[in-house]
């Protein structure tokens, strides 16, 4: 248990039951008159909804434990993915629910973030950015490059993304994992 007071941005909480909310922003607001509260914003960690939401000061909270480690993505078997932990080489078969939109980008020997509670597995969450090569493109038309234009490229994950004309199959490119957006080619 923890009070409102006490909050920090990432603390996850146990609310409504048994959900599990974590803390996006808080703000202590002591008005004029009456008493002071607690205003924040939390997202829903399996759904990833947000809502405001307002405390009393001084309201306990159950807080919730959460345990994120680094773990390497080895194989899939079957359905699950399957990830071992850097430190103990335990593997962990992850159901996809879990893994969501992280498979898109997950290749065999790269390191994601695995969050469990009471042994459960919440969600997988990679760096911001990955490096990807591209399986297959068309190759641009040459009268098209001045317009800045896009075409789409399937990545060696199998999930498909806009690129600049002038990108090539078989070229390494920088991939950002929340919108799937090009970030550019990388040197190799």
């Amino acid at each position: 248990m923890a009070s409102t007071n006490d909050l920090k941005n990432g603390m996850v909480l146990k609310l409504d039951g048994d959900q599990l909310w974590s803390v996006v922003e808080f703000q202590h607001v002591k008005p004029g008159k009456g008493p002071a509260f607690v205003r924040t914003k939390l997202k829903h960690v399996l759904s990833g909804k947000v809502v405001d939401k307002t405390f009393n000061a001084g309201t306990k909270v159950e807080t919730a434990t959460i345990d994120r480690r680094d773990m390497q993505f080895s194989y899939m078997d079957g359905e699950y993915f399957v990830f071992m932990d850097m430190q103990t080489y335990d593997q962990l078969m992850v159901d996809p629910k879990a893994v969501g939109d992280a498979a898109n980008f997950l290749i065999e020997g790269f390191t994601a973030s695995v969050a469990q509670h009471e042994g459960s597995v919440l969600y997988v969450e990679l760096p911001a950015a990955v490096e990807l090569t591209i399986e297959h493109t068309d190759p641009g038309v040459q009268g098209d490059r001045s317009t800045g234009g896009t075409k789409p490229a399937k990545l060696e994950t199998g999930h498909e993304i806009q690129v600049p004309l002038f990108v090539n199959t078989g070229e390494k490119v920088k991939v950002d994992t929340r919108t799937s957006d090009y970030l550019g080619r990388v040197n190799s």
